[in-house]
């Protein structure tokens, strides 16, 4: 089939790669010319045959929102347009309404694999209606992983989106427990090969996962991650979690402890550890740190 493909960025690129492997013809349009296989949407639209599908790649927010209100009077009646980035799931809902009013399916798509995924294959989380979701049915098959799993239907518009929201914030908790344990086992004095025992945890224990794998790579790059600092930025999947949460009474406590500690990691000098060492101070006599 054919797929025109918006925002030819880390992911989208080789996303054009795997696509055009499985033997799909792909049209990428993207600001940067060097990338490009056309100099503008309106070129990418017009080389598409109908009915048409329009795969969008661009940040959530702003830049998706401009994407599909150009699309929305470039399209015509029969073509779909899919939301692959990482919106939030309420903007689905709100874009497929829109494309609606228009005759043009929409299909949000959560997508997970970032720069492996051209080797290794995409997890995959679609919504829409059967229809709609059948005409990028191709291209799913083409991007996902090889065997059974790795992609699914996860529901209606705003489904995808969702399910891939929830799959991030479950990887911020699994991430935030795999650096604590990095830290304390390289705060004590009997443990003097912390790499290793990483790297022993991968074969047999019940903590195994491919984000372990990739603990043990950073490590072997950098024993003891002395070149980096101790910042992490968040994508906003994680508060976007964390809000749902409480929108439907749902305890994560977890998920909600590693977003938090996300922002921990952007204060040199915490305020908050301030008053606690102030008041420990206060009421124990402990010792305080001075600047």
């Amino acid at each position: 089939m054919e797929l025109g493909l918006v925002g030819l960025g880390k992911m989208g690129g080789n996303m054009r790669e795997r696509i055009r492997r499985a033997g799909h013809t792909v049209i990428g349009y993207d600001r940067n010319p060097d990338l490009a296989d056309v100099h503008s949407l309106q070129e990418l639209v017009g080389k598409l045959k109908g009915p048409r599908v329009v795969w969008v790649m661009v940040p959530a927010g702003a830049p998706t929102q401009d994407t599909v209100d150009q699309l929305a009077t470039m399209l015509e009646p029969g073509d779909i347009v899919v939301d692959g980035g990482n919106s939030r799931w309420t903007d689905d809902e709100k874009h497929a309404e829109q494309l609606a009013a228009k005759g043009i399916g929409f299909v949000d798509c959560g997508v997970s694999g970032g720069v492996w995924g051209l080797e290794n294959g995409y997890a995959l989380m679609y919504g829409g209606s059967a229809e709609d979701v059948a005409k990028v049915q191709p291209v799913f098959d083409a991007l996902k992983p090889e065997g059974e799993f790795g992609a699914v239907h996860a529901g209606r518009v705003g489904a995808g989106h969702f399910a891939k929201m929830v799959h991030n914030g479950i990887e911020y908790a699994m991430m935030q427990a795999y650096a604590e344990g990095w830290e304390l086992l390289e705060a004590v004095d009997s443990v003097d090969n912390v790499r290793e025992v990483f790297r022993s945890w991968q074969e047999g224990t019940v903590i195994r996962s491919w984000l372990l794998d990739l603990a043990v790579n950073a490590l072997d790059e950098d024993q003891h991650l002395e070149q980096l600092k101790g910042y992490a930025q968040d994508s906003g999947e994680g508060r976007w979690t964390v809000e749902a949460a409480i929108d439907n009474a749902v305890p994560l406590p977890a998920i909600t402890a590693s977003l938090f500690a996300r922002f921990a990691s952007r204060q040199d000098d915490s305020p908050q550890m301030k008053m606690i060492a102030a008041l420990r101070n206060q009421f124990g006599g402990h010792a305080v740190e001075k600047k």
